[in-house]
């Protein structure tokens, strides 16, 4: 068989991984049994559910942490940019473009620069002595012209994964076509290939690369995945591609939006940052960029007292989520703004308040997203946003109360942990009931000791049940009832729970010793 018959197939077999109904996490059309396993299901979409009643999605909005990152060195500037944010291990790893002044896209001048961490907020610029030109310095990636224009690394998680390119990254723009790098340390990178691996000759649209094009190896669908900017019916959109390689990729195919089972909006996206999520890597989250062209906010006067580059104040935008779990369709469940532009002229300009790539853990509880802000300013700087771990959405229900009935499904786990938060009036019960709709005895909603506070991960309990280990594979449906309350996800965990007692064994056991004394 040729090589290039060989790399035919290849693509087949990832397209048909990447298709809708292949990955994880997609088997719920109509009739359908989710298969659980033992994974985490996050409240970002409407995947698990089968109706709502008085209750509903909420979109959470991070919580603004200042500055973390100052671009602030004199390869650096005001036109830094492109972020890029990796936990590996124990170390806090940051990425961005260097550049002081505006011009073309893959200017000779653009380099790429590094700091790191140690928890994710507090950062150090290290003195790599790699640069001829500037002497000591940060930057990891010169002379790379376009490349150093939207370079954009990730930690590659293949099991295949060579050991001198544990880190990958591409970049370019589209004369250059996007260019594949690799880095065993993360510090020092060499090209991967000769030639570009995905080149206008590739793509069939009219304009594509010149924005951040990002990708990453893909547990859930067994092959890379790559987002990337293209023009659409005059709008920046995101086309998709896949490779088992990360040199061969499929041909592009236009993602689409759907908002509640309906078409959504489409809006100039300028960033995507689709990755997969840490806790729930068969769902990829997308914290985009929002271009509103030509929506001048700020006057002239204002530009210039925030000494912002008079081409740049004609525009503005802010960030949006959206989800996949691959294939060509984003949910925007929320079409509201994720991230809203901060009080002041300055974050009302154009091409700002743009996310960096990937969403990181910084504590047991806690999430960082970190944006790019005061954009060809001279105060332009990285800016550091938390969330809740899995707290991008929840499901909600107010005071008066309401119920959330899911989809059949089938689970592996021999326990079911919920993340949520609950007011001290408020509380949550579950209800396991058969396929057909019918509680399960010993599992029904009378028996579930309520859950009240706020918790990452508590086991849910009924009086007298101690495991699920009978439902095991067997189709079940879940009822939640919520009173002023947040659920953020759920996870069927593997193992034996802890010994605890329930409510009833504990008020038994306390009767009895009060009877003895």
């Amino acid at each position: 068989m040729s090589l290039r018959s060989t790399l035919s197939i290849l693509f087949i077999v990832c397209l048909l991984v990447a298709a809708p109904g292949a990955v994880p996490g997609q088997e719920s059309s109509s009739g359908d049994v989710i298969d659980l396993g033992t994974r985490r299901e996050l409240f970002v979409d409407e995947f698990l559910f089968d109706r709502l009643d008085g209750a509903d999605l909420a979109r959470h909005a991070p919580r603004d942490e200042g500055i973390v990152l100052r671009f602030d060195k004199p390869w650096e500037g005001h036109f830094s940019g492109y972020a890029t944010v990796i936990k590996d291990g124990y170390r806090y790893r940051l990425y961005y473009r260097g550049r002081p002044a505006g011009g073309s896209d893959g200017s000779p001048v653009e380099v790429t620069c590094y700091a790191e961490s140690l928890d994710g907020v507090h950062w150090v610029k290290p003195e790599i002595n790699r640069s001829p030109r500037h002497g000591p310095s940060n930057i990891v990636l010169e002379n790379a012209a376009p490349a150093t224009h939207n370079f954009t690394p990730f930690l590659d998680d293949s099991p295949t994964a060579a050991p001198d390119a544990r880190f990958k990254a591409l970049g370019g723009t589209m004369n250059s076509g996007l260019i594949a790098f690799g880095s065993a340390d993360g510090i020092h990178w060499h090209k991967l290939f000769e030639q570009a691996v995905l080149t206008k000759e590739h793509v069939p649209f009219p304009y594509m690369f010149d924005s951040q094009n990002v990708a990453f190896w893909s547990s859930a669908e067994s092959c890379y995945v790559c987002y990337f900017r293209v023009f659409q019916g005059g709008k920046r959109r995101i086309a998709r591609a896949t490779s088992e390689d990360f040199e061969h990729w499929s041909k592009p195919i236009l993602m689409e939006y759907r908002h509640r089972g309906e078409e959504a909006p489409v809006e100039h996206l300028y960033t995507n940052q689709t990755h997969p999520y840490v806790r729930a890597p068969h769902i990829y989250i997308s914290v985009a960029a929002r271009f509103m062209p030509g929506r001048r906010v700020i006057s002239a006067d204002q530009a210039r007292a925030i000494g912002v580059d008079p081409k740049y104040f004609g525009d503005t935008s802010d960030a949006v989520l959206m989800t996949t779990r691959g294939g060509n369709v984003y949910e925007r469940t929320f079409l509201s703004s994720f991230i809203r532009p901060g009080i002041g002229a300055r974050n009302w300009v154009s091409r700002t308040n743009y996310p960096a790539y990937h969403i990181v853990p910084t504590s047991d509880t806690e999430l960082s997203i970190y944006v790019n802000q005061d954009y060809a300013q001279p105060t332009a700087h990285l800016r550091r946003y938390s969330l809740r771990l899995d707290g991008f959405g929840s499901l909600r229900a107010p005071y008066s109360g309401g119920e959330v009935l899911t989809k059949p499904l089938t689970f592996t786990g021999d326990i079911l942990e919920l993340n949520f938060a609950t007011s001290a009036a408020g509380s949550i019960q579950v209800e396991l009931q058969d396929a057909e709709g019918n509680a399960i005895p010993g599992y029904s909603l009378a028996e579930c000791v309520p859950l009240i506070g706020n918790d990452i991960a508590r086991p849910v309990q009924w009086k007298g049940a101690k495991t699920l280990n009978d439902w095991k594979g067997k189709p079940v449906r879940i009822r939640f009832v919520l009173k002023d309350a947040d659920l953020y996800a759920l996870q069927f965990v593997a193992g034996k729970p802890e010994e605890k007692e329930t409510e009833s064994e504990s008020d038994a056991k306390a009767s009895q010793e009060a009877a003895n004394r």
